[in-house]
């Protein structure tokens, strides 16, 4: 039985991310590569591994003592959602490159609306796949599998036949042969308990399912279900909802210390290295802030925070200085004792400047920040930092401080 009589009415990709997290860390700290890497230390459990772990007998959910039973070598790592929520954002950004209509549907997937555009790319769907993994992987250094057919639901099928860096493409011509052999509650949108309930009818597959009479599902099955079961059927009824996130557009940096304090000139110290590490990464997703939160907790765990708006977007510490200073003006009081300093970048893709900015400065310190950031690359994070970070590298409670070389350099 033939389910299409055309064989790209539609064409509908599923980008899903490779081990995600686990290449994300990984991109970040290429030592890594090729090796036994989970992530999720902070719960205890693994919450990702990579396809070296998989491979290992390692699996999600397992605890981390577990897995160091079954390979004493792993590396566990914790997790920073922060990091992969900004892959998350570069990710999406280059799929619009390729098709306005991307559905970002979770952190690590999406599905694109790729009909018509062979013509633009000059190339088959296979093609514009390969172009897709090669930016991605070119840019953000991690991989991802794409699934091209007809529906979403079919394209996300396709996309976990070949893992990793794998491409399947269903034509309407082929349905069948792809999907006979995948089980039924491998379906996207099919659970455990409607996978049992079909099973009990003979439906062991995804073709057992598609191959039943439309009287059968309208019998036993609700609307979602009846729309899985014509999406397997090579008809598109599942619309891509292209509406962009709200979320992944911030990053957060705090500082916990103990004992608490009420030093003015510690407290802007930390201030300023959470504004140094927040800046550091916004700059490597290339993005820039356009407003900043700056927050102090006390001690007995109030917070008080103010919100500066930026004249001009940046992600350079000496161009957020002043505004960090406003804000940190506003929310500290000598008479409260502080527990957590905190710094938020409400960011942009886009770095604009106004009319009136200083663009010989800007230029200045964009060039002395692409040196620093290449110190730190090269020999360590924080080699390099402004002068009020000096303050919090000292130990306040002893009254000591480090014996570190002090540069001054006028931007």
């Amino acid at each position: 039985m033939q389910f299409s009589l055309h064989s790209w009415p539609k064409a509908v990709a599923h980008i899903d991310a490779d081990a995600f997290f686990a290449a994300c860390e990984r991109a970040l700290n290429p030592a890594l590569n090729g090796k036994c890497v989970v992530v999720g230390k902070e719960h205890g459990i693994i919450t990702a591994l990579s396809y070296e772990a998989k491979a290992k007998g390692l699996r999600r959910g397992m605890r981390m003592f577990e897995a160091k039973k079954i390979h004493p070598g792993v590396i566990i790592i914790e997790s920073d959602y922060e990091t992969y929520s900004l892959f998350s954002v570069r990710m999406f950004s280059i799929l619009k490159s390729f098709s306005p209509e991307v559905e970002e549907y979770s952190i690590d997937e999406a599905f694109l609306d790729l009909t018509g555009l062979r013509r633009l790319f000059s190339c088959s769907y296979e093609g514009l796949a390969k172009k897709i993994q090669s930016r991605i992987e070119g840019e953000l250094s991690i991989s991802v599998s794409v699934g091209i057919s007809i529906t979403k639901t079919l394209a996300k099928i396709a996309s976990k036949l070949k893992k990793p860096r794998g491409i399947t493409v269903i034509e309407g011509k082929d349905i069948e042969n792809y999907i006979k052999n995948v089980p039924i509650e491998d379906v996207w949108g099919i659970g455990h308990n409607t996978s049992s309930l079909l099973r009990k009818f003979g439906i062991n597959s995804a073709l057992d399912f598609a191959l039943k009479d439309e009287r059968f599902v309208n019998r036993y099955l609700s609307k979602p279900y009846k729309e899985t079961w014509l999406e397997l059927r090579g008809k598109p009824v599942l619309s891509l909802d292209s509406s962009t996130k709200s979320s992944y557009k911030t990053i957060s940096k705090t500082k916990t210390f103990y004992p608490p304090s009420n030093n003015e000139t510690f407290l802007f110290s930390e201030l300023t290295k959470n504004l140094e590490n927040a800046c550091l990464k916004a700059r490597r997703f290339n993005l820039a802030a356009i407003k900043l939160t700056v927050f102090l907790k006390t001690q007995d765990f109030k917070t008080y925070g103010a919100e500066i708006k930026l004249s001009s977007s940046a992600s350079l510490p000496p161009m957020l200085m002043e505004a960090m200073r406003k804000g940190f003006n506003e929310v500290y009081y000598k008479s409260y004792l502080y527990r957590q300093t905190g710094v938020v970048l409400h960011l942009t893709g886009n770095i604009q400047y106004c009319l009136f900015d200083d663009m010989t400065r800007i230029e200045k310190i964009t060039r002395l920040y692409d040196s620093i950031d290449g110190i730190n690359k090269k020999i360590g994070r924080n080699s390099v930092y402004l002068a009020p970070c000096m303050q919090g590298v000292a130990n306040e409670g002893r009254g000591q401080r480090t014996n570190i070389p002090v540069m001054e350099i006028k931007v």
